[in-house]
């Protein structure tokens, strides 16, 4: 048994060594003709030497011995960030793309240290996620994707390159191709939009067509951050790009970002879904600071019946009216109506219905938050500008919750018919969370007092507000 194991060992190191030299004296054609080896002049190559596999096997020793720099543990220890990064980079076209100095934390931590610590932040994230039930369809695989983003020499983020020396090209990471077919053409949000306007019932909007005013107030926390991202020092298309977080609307806030601002992509994303995920804690005191408790108790009349017909109208409405006003916002407005209008027509169209709302959106949705994660790399979100973006997010989704219920307030000076002001804060366009919470607080004021349908008009009109007002944006600051 020994003698076998002897003789497989001998013959392993033969053809390791053999191999070694064949690669050895290839590269080194390589070299001097700046081309590819063509297949014949490798099998030309003339017999290793026993000096030449000695040379070779020291080679491979030493490589053996460098392993230990190619873990993730001396990638943690380690300060230098991958050298696209800092020295720039060929891609497949030969173009060459500069790199740029990296700052984790202003310097205060080392690239290693950083990409631990927003490991870290990412656990985080798939606790809420997994444990607390935040948002956990986006949350897991946004924060699963900036795992695999922060694992020191994964390579799963990276852009394929080119040696320009030899003419080799290496792929890139497959988080790359996923955002950059699905982020950077703006692809994802809009197929996402498809399945919620499947998923969306217009009817109580369509019922009581003054709540639609409700999800435009709403929408004013939007302005507020966009200015106060221009006082913090935040340019015109990153400030834009952090306003819209104050719609509550993940997808549109992730187009708009893209299109303006990716490199703020990582931070919007998850202030805007964390906040979404926190409608429950965040708007229910700024409801009843602002609405006095006999009015919480208003109750509103059941709302009408709406025809197949109207419902089928309604889509084709809105999108003509968006085309002839606003084109820019076609795109997200027209991918919501057209899932909606595949809802309302019938069984003729179920499948599509389905399949939209279904496994095409769940699919979407995944690889969404993955390339989402993806740009949660410590060099980016490790900022002050982060701290900066997560602060004014909270305002704009509190100033917007709050000029939902003021607006409702207004509005009831001038109603026969009153409004519970409480549906105002649906207006954030989280859908139907948001809904849910007015409902909740009014049950909370009067137990017969029910407002859910009533709060979907808001909370749908406030879909289509945020889609709106990123065109506006996207319009003035491209």
């Amino acid at each position: 048994m020994n003698k076998s194991i002897s003789i497989i060992a001998a013959a392993a190191m033969l053809c390791a060594a053999a191999f070694a030299e064949t690669t050895s004296t290839v590269e080194a054609y390589r070299r001097k003709d700046g081309m590819h080896v063509a297949a014949t002049r490798v099998a030309n190559e003339p017999a290793s030497t026993t000096k030449g596999a000695a040379g070779n096997w020291r080679e491979m020793l030493g490589r053996v011995k460098d392993l230990v720099g190619t873990t993730g543990i001396s990638g943690f220890i380690g300060d230098t960030p991958p050298s696209y990064l800092t020295e720039g980079y060929y891609d497949w076209n030969g173009a060459f793309h500069e790199g740029h100095e990296i700052k984790v934390l202003g310097g205060v931590l080392t690239y290693g240290a950083g990409q631990f610590a927003m490991i870290l932040v990412c656990l985080v994230l798939m606790y809420l996620a997994i444990v607390k039930g935040f948002e956990p369809l986006l949350l897991l695989p946004i924060g699963f994707g900036g795992l695999l983003a922060n694992l020191p020499l994964s390579g799963v983020t990276a852009p394929p390159m080119m040696d320009i020396a030899t003419g080799l090209t290496e792929p890139g990471g497959f988080l790359y191709y996923f955002f950059s077919f699905g982020i950077d053409t703006g692809l994802f949000p809009i197929m996402i939009f498809m399945g919620v306007g499947a998923m969306t019932d217009f009817g109580p909007l369509i019922a009581n067509p003054k709540t639609a005013l409700l999800g435009a107030a709403a929408q004013f926390g939007i302005f507020l951050a966009f200015f106060g991202a221009i006082a913090l020092g935040f340019d015109l298309k990153g400030a834009a790009s952090i306003g819209i977080i104050g719609g509550a609307d993940g997808p549109t806030a992730i187009w708009l970002t893209s299109k303006l601002a990716p490199d703020l992509l990582g931070a919007i994303a998850v202030a805007a879904y964390s906040y979404m995920a926190l409608v429950p804690i965040i708007q229910p005191p700024i409801m009843k600071l602002l609405v006095p408790a006999e009015q919480r108790k208003i109750k509103m009349k059941q709302l009408r019946p709406v025809t197949k017909v109207e419902k089928v109208c309604f889509p084709l409405i809105v999108l003509l009216l968006c085309g002839l006003l606003l084109p820019s916002a076609v795109p997200l407005v027209g991918a919501l109506m057209f899932g909606n209008l595949a809802k309302e027509v019938g069984p003729s169209v179920a499948r599509i219905a389905d399949t939209v709302s279904g496994p095409l959106c769940n699919i979407v949705t995944i690889m969404l938050g993955l390339s989402v994660g993806s740009k949660l790399a410590c060099e980016k979100f490790l900022t002050l500008d982060t701290l900066k973006i997560l602060f004014l997010g909270l305002c704009a989704f509190a100033v917007g919750t709050g000029a939902g219920n003021l607006m409702a307030r207004f509005m009831n000076l001038f109603l026969k018919e009153k409004i519970n002001p409480l549906i105002g804060s649906a207006g954030v366009s989280a859908v139907p969370m948001a809904a849910r919470v007015s409902n909740k607080v009014g049950l909370e004021s009067d137990p017969s007092n029910f407002l859910l349908m009533h709060a979907m008009g808001p909370n749908v009109s406030g879909v289509i507000g945020s889609a709106v007002v990123a065109g506006v944006l996207y319009t003035l600051c491209r």
